[in-house]
C-alpha cells in the first residue's frame, strides 16, 4: 500500500507541476486559455494572479516529491508527513474548488481524485504498520 501511495503521490505531483507550467509560464497562450475557458482579455488581466497560483501548486508538488524521496530514503514518518502535507492540501484546494465553483468540478475532481487516493493509500499502510 506505500508503494501505490506514493506512486499517486507522484502522479499527484506530475499533474501539479503542469498545472504550475499552464497558470505560470503559458496562462495567455491559446492552448492554456481553451483549458481554462478564458479570452485574451480576461488572461490579460488575471495574468499575475494566475502566475502567483502556479507557483502555490508548485510548490506542493515539490513538497510532495521531497516526501517521496524521503520515505524510502531516510525516514518513512518524515517523508509521509511531507506527502500528507502536499497531497492532502492539493485534495484539501479541490475540494474548495469543488464546492464553491460549481462550473469548475471538473477541474477540481481532475486535480483532487489522486492527491486523495495518494493520502487514503498512504494512511492506510501508516495505519496497519
Amino acid at each position: 500500500m506505500v508503494v501505490a501511495g506514493l506512486v499517486l503521490a507522484a502522479l499527484a505531483a506530475l499533474v501539479h507541476v503542469y498545472i504550475f507550467v499552464m497558470e505560470s509560464l503559458t496562462w495567455t497562450s491559446p492552448k492554456t486559455r481553451a483549458v481554462f475557458g478564458i479570452g485574451a482579455e480576461e488572461a490579460e488581466a488575471t495574468k499575475e494572479l494566475a502566475f502567483n497560483q502556479g507557483f502555490y501548486n508548485l510548490f506542493l508538488a515539490i513538497v510532495t516529491a521531497v516526501g517521496i524521496v524521503l520515505h524510502p530514503a531516510c525516514s518513512a514518518a518524515v517523508g509521509s508527513a511531507l506527502v500528507f502535507a502536499g497531497a492532502g492540501s492539493m485534495a484539501a484546494a479541490a475540494v474548495v474548488l469543488f464546492v464553491f465553483s460549481p462550473d469548475k468540478r471538473s477541474a477540481a475532481l481532475k486535480q483532487g481524485v489522486i492527491p486523495l487516493l495518494a493520502v487514503v493509500a498512504l494512511a492506510i499502510s501508516v495505519a496497519l504498520s
